[in-house]
């Protein structure tokens, strides 16, 4: 039995998330398909996370076994073959122990979250940041990404569906970062509660705008009630960025 290791970039879009799910269009359904046709027998694969609907990825890792032979090359050309035409591309693939788990071993998880700051319209990364025309203050985003730093209570950021035993999360990375009208967030943990890097961001585009100052945000951490959290940024903004083991 053999294991394979891939990362997996998509546009998320016109897929209802990664993870399978019954009269669904999801990417793992999409890869778990492309990789029947080569392989020529029903494959499962397991994702490093899972990512929602309209999320997209750069560094999504996923791993499957496989009982026959078959080089990794082989793997990269047949399935991108099959998933040209899905906006996925299999970027990387490589024969691994049988012990490496693409969730279980991960270590880091790192996410960006593009926002387009301007009045004009947005087309080529229509469908792929979020448009935001009012002036946002940089400073302020960067002080309020601050404040997530550490091990918290996210309660507050989290979906009221999640199913995470606990909301309590350690942030090793939280900074918001400029170049002419794009405004990126980077952040980066083990692992995030359902819709939590969303629920952060909309925070922080809140002090941006005016809306909240820093210690609104404060506050919300600290009540730990969904109910306090501001409005949850779109998915089309997101990428799953990479994932370190």
């Amino acid at each position: 039995m053999s294991r394979f290791k891939c990362i997996v970039e998509y546009d998320g879009k016109k897929f209802y998330g990664w993870q399978s799910q019954p009269h669904r269009n999801t990417v793992q359904q999409c890869i778990e398909t492309a990789l029947q046709k080569i392989i020529k027998k029903k494959i499962k694969i397991f994702g490093s996370g899972r990512t929602d609907s309209g999320v997209h990825a750069i560094g999504q890792v996923f791993h499957f076994d496989y009982d026959g032979r078959i080089q990794a090359f082989k793997i990269l050309e047949g399935t991108n073959h099959f998933l040209k035409k899905k906006n996925i591309s299999i970027i990387k693939v490589q024969k691994v122990k049988k012990k490496f788990n693409s969730r279980k071993n991960a270590i880091l998880r790192i996410y960006h979250y593009i926002i387009i700051n301007r009045k004009s319209n947005l087309s080529l990364m229509n469908g792929r940041a979020w448009h935001v025309k009012k002036k946002l203050d940089i400073k302020k985003m960067q002080n309020a990404a601050k404040l997530f730093l550490g091990k918290h209570d996210f309660t507050t950021f989290r979906s009221k569906s999640c199913n995470a035993k606990s909301p309590i999360k350690t942030i090793e990375y939280s900074r918001i970062k400029k170049s002419d009208k794009k405004i990126i967030y980077v952040v980066k943990s083990r692992s995030f509660l359902q819709h939590q890097v969303r629920s952060m961001i909309g925070a922080i585009k809140y002090v941006g705008e005016g809306k909240w100052n820093i210690d609104d945000l404060k506050k919300a951490i600290e009540k730990k009630n969904r109910n306090s959290c501001p409005p949850v940024a779109p998915p089309c903004g997101l990428y799953l960025f990479k994932v370190q083991y």
